[in-house]
């Protein structure tokens, strides 16, 4: 009698567990990012933080990511969060020009060393509130930069600023765009996932993008010229999020989202780009392309008076509008001393 009791009451525990609601989502998020969905920024950083947030609040938090600007175009996810298009956006500052000026202090040539160097310096500047006025109209919630950016062509190898004359060169952002400008080639502003096509029907000549870029947007492919120029640029990324819908949810889920955010995350995502700069120079190497290393990096002499006066007009222009560029661009590079 017992083992027809037992299979019984096991089958009325099962036939409950199967009939027991699956319990929904109290808060579903929609993340917008221009990535697309193979690459290791979208697997490692957006999902992977979707996927810690639906954990640690026990699926009480749903996150929906959306890649390849599905829902936003590059330029426009920043207002897309804070007029909840979108609920979280993983962006770069510098495609909304103009709006982060002292957070893409840390683009200047010589600041960063690595991503991971770079993540910590701007996270550093948002948590000493050096930063923090520029975003109050969403709820951050970690940054990061990506690598170092290089100088990759079609057809010319870039060896001294002069080869840049006549030139087309995509650059990501207006920063970039002005150090470009003063080493005689010609800016042409696109978002990193219109850079392929562009290449590859000759409206460009080449494109500055770190190692990770030219992998993740197939650019390898396209440019069999690449001229590393240490320091020329890095810039710099958010996770945000929509502030009414933070401050809409209780304590408690608040703190979830508060405990993935910040230094751990940032360097989280550091150690991706990180990671693919390191795959993207070995494919690069692979293809049999040609590597160009400008010795001594942006304190090459030929190099360095463009450089230098490319820094100073930027610092100058914000502190004619009455913005603390000095002081941050001088925390910037303590910062950049410190981080490991």
């Amino acid at each position: 009698m017992k083992k027809p009791l037992l299979k019984t009451a096991m089958a009325l525990t099962a036939a409950l567990i199967i009939q027991a609601p699956v319990q929904a989502a109290e808060y579903t998020l929609r993340l917008a990012h221009f990535f697309p969905p193979v690459a290791g920024q979208h697997k490692l950083i957006a999902q992977a933080w979707a996927d810690k947030v639906k954990a640690d609040s026990n699926g009480r938090i749903e996150v929906e990511v959306y890649p390849s600007s599905t829902l936003a175009k590059p330029p426009a996810q920043y207002d897309a969060v804070k007029n909840r298009i979108a609920d979280v956006t993983m962006t770069i500052q510098g495609y909304t020009a103009n709006r982060f000026p002292l957070t893409q202090v840390v683009e200047l040539p010589g600041i960063a060393k690595d991503a991971a160097n770079g993540s910590c310096i701007i996270q550093g500047l948002y948590d000493e509130g050096l930063i923090a006025s520029e975003y109050k109209e969403t709820h951050p919630l970690f940054f990061f930069t990506h690598g170092p950016g290089h100088i990759h062509t079609t057809e010319k190898l870039i060896q001294k600023p002069s080869d840049f004359e006549g030139l087309r060169i995509r650059r990501p952002t207006a920063v970039v765009a002005k150090l470009l400008e003063g080493l005689g080639a010609q800016p042409v502003g696109m978002p990193a996932p219109q850079a392929y096509q562009s290449v590859q029907r000759g409206v460009i000549d080449g494109v500055s993008l770190p190692w990770e870029g030219q992998l993740v947007f197939r650019i390898n492919e396209l440019t069999p010229n690449h001229t590393e120029v240490g320091g020329l640029y890095t810039l710099s990324f958010l996770m945000t999020m929509n502030k009414d819908v933070y401050n809409s949810m209780p304590a408690d889920l608040q703190k979830v989202l508060d405990d993935n955010s910040g230094a751990e995350w940032a360097q989280r995502a550091a150690r991706v780009f990180d990671d693919l700069d390191v795959k993207g120079r070995a494919q690069a190497v692979a293809n049999g392309d040609k590597i160009y290393t400008v010795e001594g990096g942006i304190s090459n002499p030929d190099w360095k008076p463009v450089i230098d006066g490319a820094i100073e007009e930027y610092l100058s222009e914000l502190e004619a509008k009455g913005l603390p560029a000095r002081k941050v661009y001088a925390r910037a590079n303590e910062l950049a001393a410190t981080c490991n």
